[in-house]
């Protein structure tokens, strides 16, 4: 990576911490504190009462307070990131982010505690002081053998969960990867060698993890950087490491690799060699952990042993080894059942919960969100994905079970079934929804043109795609211009180096798109000077071309001028017998979950054939996100309580989708508010049949539509994903001007995955 690459990198992400406001958290009230009445419930006297019940009873802490959902992250930053012994203070933006984790995957409240202290004891005296504070502490990036001595002294005097993820998050997701690389090879614990080089905190406890599942201690030989871990040696030497010390006079991982089943790397790049993995057992299993270079790379473990099964800690090569499959749902399982602590038999529920969702058939919402991608279990696929929507209901209900069978649990739950779907319908509370969009769009390498290229989001979104997608951004635009504004912006891309462009004053492929366009428009009135004229100076058709060429597999356009002007070239050029737009569908991220609002912009007051066309569109791209649709109709009237106007269409449009099976809930007409209120509408319709909030909004005119999603975007503070425009084939997406360059970001993914049956 150039110098310039690594100075825009380490700018963008000082930006990112620093705008709009520093920092990447904040406290928000969740009570009302708007009048008199309240600030005497919130302070005093008010407080009181709840003071008095938690004296009398600590339990019912969990019950006023914050604190049964509130995690510290507590560290002093002697172990920070790969970065080392950093201080407490430059460790904060890291313990930020693990805190930010825990809320986006797990709606765990944190707040990071950063501490100058580097004696451990005294460390640990404070961190047992916070108990009555939190519901759990994550000790974070201490260094080894510090961070044992920490948690062994706050686990014995604490009553919460203490858990030093560094250690033991590692441990568990290695050994649920563990688990399915076994089952693929057909071996069993009990019988393996493993090789592992890194002595500290996380390798070790990764070692203690495989003891547990079955392996046998004489069959491990750890290695550090100071070679083979052995009786009698003096150098580097801690309890825990002695724990894995052999009888033998061999000294190196040369020495020591042969017929090896596992080797477990948790130490530094290239440690590794080729030639020690051609030494080891057939079908050798390769756990290669270093960031960002793994003791070995993926493709010469192949060229020595083509059967190898490898997982590493980077999200560029299958199986990848990441923490963020666990501590969010240990702690949620945890948390949520009052364990005292987080124990063995929790660690092993985790490996497991987390190894079989690898094993399970994957659901038809999961393969959706990651369509495209090989989500089949098997040698590329020992662990799910970090952004399977289904690790939160799956591994934490596994974890609360865990802890009341082990007897750890102070507040057991009365229905885990209950309790898991509860989880599920959590995980989509955020931006978080969007990623599996990212994920499955990686798996393919789709040309993207924008017709704006000039435009300043655009030129940003088109370095963010180059970044963070396998897409290439194709821009429309004149050279120079683009050129002075990449460096205007401070960017680093440039036009025909990091991107193609497409100049509409003067490219050599002019005389082949307006024959294209002419070809296609000649009996519609479009003559060769118009068709000459045009692809001069109407971006949106030069872009449809392109993509009706095979240039280019999708256009994205909009971010100025109307609507329906972009649609009417977006119509002429691509629409066919199988393609023509059907409905704008625009996602609202929510704080309370996500919601799909149509038609906002094709069809001013579609008929009830185009309504339930838009239905079952919306159903096929709702699916893209891992989502159930549930899609209501919504108008002023009321299930037939007006018999006239739009109430009447949206009867119609419903009684179309009854005439066929269709594989998604709908119901209507109705309110917006008996939509999102299942009580309400149970109260009005005994036994209608939908169930749960609605997750779609059809609305029987676009004005109805784009104002409600007018004003969730601008006063619910609700982030759109799209227009995605249905019924293109995911040929051209139509953006609004108001999008920015995250939109645009959002939109190419969603237009760089292949979903030709979505419609």
């Amino acid at each position: 990576m150039s110098d310039t690459t690594n100075e825009t990198l380490r700018q963008a992400a000082l930006f990112y911490h620093e705008n709009p406001k520093p920092g990447k958290l904040e406290i928000r009230a969740t009570k009302p504190l708007a009048n008199g009445r309240d600030l005497s419930r919130a302070y005093s006297p008010g407080v009181a009462e709840a003071c008095l019940e938690i004296k009398d009873d600590p339990a019912n802490a969990a019950r006023y307070t914050t604190r049964g959902n509130l995690v510290a992250v507590v560290s002093n930053g002697t172990a920070v990131l790969g970065l080392g012994n950093i201080g407490a203070l430059a460790s904060k933006p890291v313990m930020e982010g693990k805190a930010v984790l825990f809320k986006k995957f797990a709606n765990i409240d944190c707040f990071d505690i950063e501490v100058n202290e580097s004696d451990p004891e005294k460390l640990a005296e404070i961190v047992c002081a916070l108990e009555p504070t939190f519901g759990a502490i994550n000790l974070e990036d201490i260094k080894a053998p510090d961070c044992f001595i920490v948690e062994r002294i706050c686990r014995e005097r604490m009553n919460i969960p203490v858990f030093h993820d560094d250690q033991h998050g590692t441990a568990i997701v290695v050994g649920a990867a563990a688990v399915n690389a076994l089952r693929v090879t057909g071996r069993r614990f009990e019988d393996i060698k493993i090789v592992s080089t890194g002595g500290g905190a996380a390798g070790i406890a990764c070692l203690n993890m495989l003891v547990k599942l079955g392996v046998k201690r004489e069959n491990i030989w750890l290695c550090d950087i100071h070679g083979l871990v052995h009786e009698g040696r003096a150098v580097d030497m801690n309890p825990q490491k002695a724990a894995f010390a052999q009888k033998t006079d061999l000294r190196t991982l040369a020495d020591i690799v042969d017929g090896a089943d596992l080797f477990l790397g948790l130490s530094g790049p290239n440690v590794l060699k080729p030639e020690m993995v051609a030494r080891m057992a057939d079908k050798p299993i390769i756990f290669a952990l270093a960031n960002p270079t793994p003791e070995i790379m993926p493709d010469a473990v192949r060229e020595v042993a083509p059967k190898a099964i490898i997982a590493t800690g980077r999200s560029d090569f299958p199986n990848q080894v990441n923490n963020v499959l666990c501590f969010p749902f240990i702690f949620r399982g945890a948390l949520d059942v009052g364990a005292t602590e987080i124990n063995d038999e929790m660690q092993i529920a985790c490996v497991e919960g987390i190894a079989a969702l690898a094993r399970a058939t994957t659901s038809a919402e999961a393969a959706a969100a990651y369509h495209g991608e090989q989500l089949t279990f098997g040698a590329d696929y020992l662990i799910p994905k970090p952004f399977d929507p289904r690790l939160s209901g799956v591994v934490s209900t596994a974890v609360a079970k865990a802890a009341m069978d082990s007897g750890v649990a102070t507040r057991p739950l009365d229905d885990l079934k209950a309790y898991k779907a509860k989880l599920d319908a959590s995980v989509y509370k955020s931006a978080l929804l969007m990623r599996p969009v990212f994920q499955a769009a990686l798996t393919a390498s789709r040309k993207i043109v924008f017709a704006e290229g000039e435009d300043e989001r655009v030129l940003r979104a088109a370095q963010a795609i180059l970044e963070e997608t396998t897409e290439t951004p194709i821009l429309i635009g004149r050279p120079e211009v683009v050129a002075r504004r990449c460096e205007r912006l401070g960017l680093e891309i440039r036009p025909e180096r990091d991107f193609t462009l497409v100049n509409p004053e003067n490219d050599p492929r002019y005389r082949d798109y307006w024959g294209s366009y002419h070809q296609i428009m000649a009996r519609r009135g479009v003559t060769p000077d118009l068709a000459r004229a045009i692809m001069r100076t109407n971006t949106t058709a030069i872009g449809a071309v392109m993509v009706h060429r095979g240039e280019a597999d999708s256009l994205i356009c909009g971010t100025f001028g109307e609507y329906r002007w972009h649609l009417n070239y977006v119509s002429q050029v691509l629409g066919d017998e199988n393609h023509h737009p059907h409905g704008a569908l625009s996602l609202m991220i929510l704080e309370d979950g996500p919601l799909f609002i149509a038609d906002t912009h094709v069809r001013s007051l579609p008929t009830p054939a185009e309504l339930a066309e838009t239905a079952i569109g919306a159903a096929r791209h709702v699916r893209r996100f891992g989502l159930s649709p549930s899609i209501a109709f919504c108008a002023q009237s009321q299930f037939g309580n007006q018999a006239e106007g739009s109430g009447k269409r949206l009867r119609e449009a419903i009684a179309i989708l009854d005439a066929e099976p269709r594989d998604f809930h709908y119901e209507g007409e109705m309110n917006v508010d008996t939509a999102l209120d299942p009580e309400l509408r149970e109260r009005i319709l005994p036994g209608n049949r939908m169930q749960g909030a609605a997750n779609v909004l059809i609305f029987a005119h676009a004005d109805a539509a784009s104002g409600v999603r007018n004003i969730l975007k601008m006063k619910s503070g609700g982030l759109e994903v799209g227009p995605i425009l249905m019924g293109m084939g995911n040929r051209a997406h139509i953006v609004t001007p108001s999008i920015t360059a995250r939109g645009l970001l959002n939109m190419a993914a969603i237009a760089g995955t292949p979903v030709a049956h979505y419609g």
